[in-house]
């Protein structure tokens, strides 16, 4: 054997592993849903994906959610077997109305949508409970997604789903929100052009679920074997049951099941969902779990169907009403696909910032800036007038707990303007109680802080503990470790080894509707011609030992 060719075999076997090494960067070190011995664990998302819809398009499946005022929203998934995902894009780069959320509007913007593929084209719908309800179209679900358009404008209009049927009438049903319609618990059916893109009636009231089924909502349309299908969660998010409702005539009257609850499971719920075959025999069902400071978590339940009826879940009795699973064997999709999850650590590499980051408002072109240099760059920019604190501040970058248990590790070098003082950087637990670490600019230089903001949803103050001073421009490691119940411990370190305890132990709350979040930000308290900045070396999400 030649040298030559033991020197070709080494390089090949290094460029193997490197390449194995490559396609396992993205992997979570959190959580991985696929058990690698043909079964799956739940939640198949454990992150928070709330109101999730599906669709399939060939064999390939295709997810997205609930985003509320996070920018970029209408994040899109993707996967072979619904057991192994990954974030591919976001259908909403921004929200209308642009200057409306230019500003923070928690709980507001986009709640559940619903995704179709229509005719070579993939359909979006979701609403906007204060302005109506949107649609947004793409060829390709990873590209350019069209410019909202409004299929309905009002107030209360939610959880739209479209239903193409195959006498070429086009359909959009909807729930209602209490808060702004005034009435809630009712389901509404409407025509809609061939287009799909207005509403041509005032629709009719299909369902009334005020007797048995109170604050029924997210509803999802189907047709199968001559009957049309609604499913629709009732009851509350954390407390509640899946309905299916069928009928012969898309107007009614409709037959009602339960066709799963959380029975003697602790999946509590179970909520919302999608339900999708593998077009090889199987069917499934996607819903979510609330999960309080942790968001609303997905998970996957086999479903089968009995007399026209879905049995979702498992079903030991016979009665037609299934529970959850939370360990079940994979759907069958004809092969066996490797391993993914969505993308949580960012080495800001690339001119392009990781999938998983979202801002609390539309953002400025002046925030950030990424680069081949190996760096995010993030500029201050000046706290409202009418901000308190965090809450109210457009300007965080933040992306969803990844999971129960994790650790989270930033290193950064704060160079703040030399004519302000008052500007700040760091790292953050967001909710509606908050907590950070981070550097703040001062007259005497800068010092690193501990800051904690309860009630932050109440505009109450920040409270914020000097630590120490730090050189101006040196590397600077800030960490949070999450534990079970959302504990947070908050670290920091000058050279990467070492990691000091900063403040007591934080517990982690939810935002509004949402779970909280972790995330960097660098603000300011004044404004004048100019702005100091934050280069964040790396962001990094790993697993506790």
């Amino acid at each position: 054997m030649s040298h030559k060719f033991i020197a070709l075999l080494f390089l090949s076997i290094g460029v193997l592993f490197n390449s194995n090494a490559q396609n396992n960067t993205n992997i979570s070190k959190v959580w991985v849903s696929d058990l690698g011995n043909g079964t799956y664990k739940n939640p198949v998302l454990n992150a928070d994906y709330s109101d999730a819809d599906a669709c399939r398009v060939g064999d390939d499946f295709y997810l997205t959610a609930s985003s509320f005022d996070a920018v970029p929203g209408l994040p899109v998934l993707h996967s072979k077997d619904l057991v192994n995902w990954t974030l591919i894009g976001h259908a909403l780069k921004r929200q209308p109305p642009f200057e409306h959320f230019s500003k923070n509007q928690h709980g507001n913007g986009v709640w559940a949508p619903a995704i179709r593929f229509h005719k070579g084209e993939f359909y979006i719908y979701y609403p906007d409970p204060d302005f109506g309800i949107y649609v947004v179209k793409a060829k390709d679900p990873k590209g350019e997604w069209s410019e909202p358009i409004l299929v309905e404008g009002g107030q209360g209009l939610i959880d739209p789903c479209p239903l193409w049927d195959e006498d070429g009438k086009t359909y959009l049903v909807h729930g209602w929100a209490g808060s702004r319609a005034g009435i809630k618990s009712i389901l509404t059916i409407k025509e809609m052009n061939a287009e799909g893109t207005k509403v041509l009636d005032q629709g009719v009231i299909v369902y009334d679920g005020h007797e048995l089924d109170p604050t029924i909502e997210g509803p999802k349309i189907y047709k199968r074997n001559g009957f049309y299908y609604l499913f629709a969660p009732a009851g509350g998010v954390s407390t509640g049951w899946q309905v299916v409702l069928r009928s012969k005539n898309i107007y009614g009257p409709y037959e009602r099941k339960v066709v799963m609850d959380q029975g003697t499971t602790k999946i509590n719920g179970p909520h919302q969902g999608a339900w999708v075959d593998t077009g090889k025999g199987e069917d499934w069902f996607l819903h979510f779990q609330d999960k309080e400071a942790y968001g609303r978590v997905i998970h996957l339940q086999p479903m089968k169907w009995v007399n026209n009826w879905p049995v979702i879940g498992t079903d030991a009795d016979n009665d037609g009403k299934g529970e959850p699973v939370l360990v079940y064997k994979k759907p069958n999709v004809g092969k066996t696909y490797p391993i993914a999850t969505p993308i949580e650590s960012d080495e800001f590499n690339s001119i392009k910032l990781g999938l998983q980051w979202q801002w609390q408002a539309n953002p400025k072109g002046t925030w950030l800036t990424t680069s081949n240099l190996g760096f995010l760059r993030l500029y201050s920019d000046k706290i409202p007038d009418y901000a308190k604190n965090l809450w109210e501040t457009p300007n965080v970058l933040m992306q969803k707990f990844p999971g129960e248990e994790f650790l989270v590790t930033t290193k950064l070098a704060f160079s703040p303007n030399s004519k302000l003082e008052g500007e700040k950087t760091g790292l953050v637990i967001m909710g509606m109680s908050y907590a950070n670490i981070g550097l703040k600019s001062t007259k005497d230089g800068v010092n690193l802080v501990y800051t904690t903001c309860e009630k932050a949803s109440d505009n109450l103050p920040e409270k914020e503990t000097v630590i120490s001073s730090v050189d101006k421009n040196s590397p600077v490691y800030l960490q949070v470790e999450v534990r079970a119940g959302g504990k947070c411990q908050f670290r920091y370190s000058l050279d990467g080894k070492t990691f000091q305890n900063a403040g007591a132990e934080f517990t982690a709350v939810v935002g509004k509707w949402i779970g909280a979040k972790v995330g960097i930000f660098c603000t300011r308290n004044t404004q004048i011609n100019d702005s100091g900045y934050a280069d964040f070396d790396w962001f990094r999400v790993e697993g506790l030992k």
